[in-house]
């Protein structure tokens, strides 16, 4: 579903790229370039075995090395929740690329709230941790992000959510396990401020 709304023949920076399988899967079937960030020597050997450029780097540190615009695409697929510092990684996933798409666990989902109502954190499929063990160092939902992205100076141009594989276009705050939001920097703006 994220892989359809990157254009054919973009130039892909994916952030937090893992394993490299989706810019894998890019460059096979929508004829794209482009570089992986990871920081796991796992990941970045995994990308290496794929054929896949990658760079290893802390996104904590930002993007410094990449130019203004250098991408058509961004992606930051399950990273902003592990950020420390998330407004300023999306600030650069708009300086650095034309587009920007994100996706997230989304902590308003109906589970979600039921379990915290009962008094406990939740644990899912798409937020499988216990409160203690938990990678994500953040929790968002699909409403907050769209009031982030606009005090950012960013147009979103495509959101919804992703539940058991599904699209999910009505109610997603609600109804969906995954947020996925397509930005560009609001035109005229010169973009978010730095």
């Amino acid at each position: 579903m994220i892989a359809e709304l990157v254009p054919a023949g973009s130039r892909v920076l994916d952030l937090g790229c893992g394993d490299g399988a989706l810019l894998e899967h890019l460059r096979r079937e929508r004829g794209c370039t482009g570089y992986g960030i990871e920081i796991d020597d796992a990941n970045v050997l995994a990308c290496s075995r794929r054929g896949v450029n990658v760079i290893q780097l802390n996104l904590e540190e930002g993007l410094a090395l990449f130019e203004d615009q250098s991408f058509d695409v961004v992606l930051q697929l399950d990273t902003l929740q592990h950020l420390r510092n998330t407004e300023r990684m999306l600030r650069e996933t708009a300086r650095v690329g034309r587009l920007g798409i994100v996706s997230f666990p989304n902590f308003a989902h109906w589970p979600n709230r039921l379990h915290v109502a009962g008094g406990r954190m939740p644990v899912t499929r798409v937020l499988p941790y216990q409160w203690y063990d938990t990678p994500n160092i953040r929790v968002g939902t699909y409403a907050d992000f769209a009031v982030l992205a606009r005090k950012n100076g960013l147009t979103i141009l495509d959101s919804f959510g992703i539940q058991k594989g599904r699209v999910v276009r009505h109610a997603p705050n609600l109804l969906a396990s995954v947020a996925v939001f397509k930005f560009e920097r609001r035109a005229g703006t010169g973009g978010p401020e730095r």
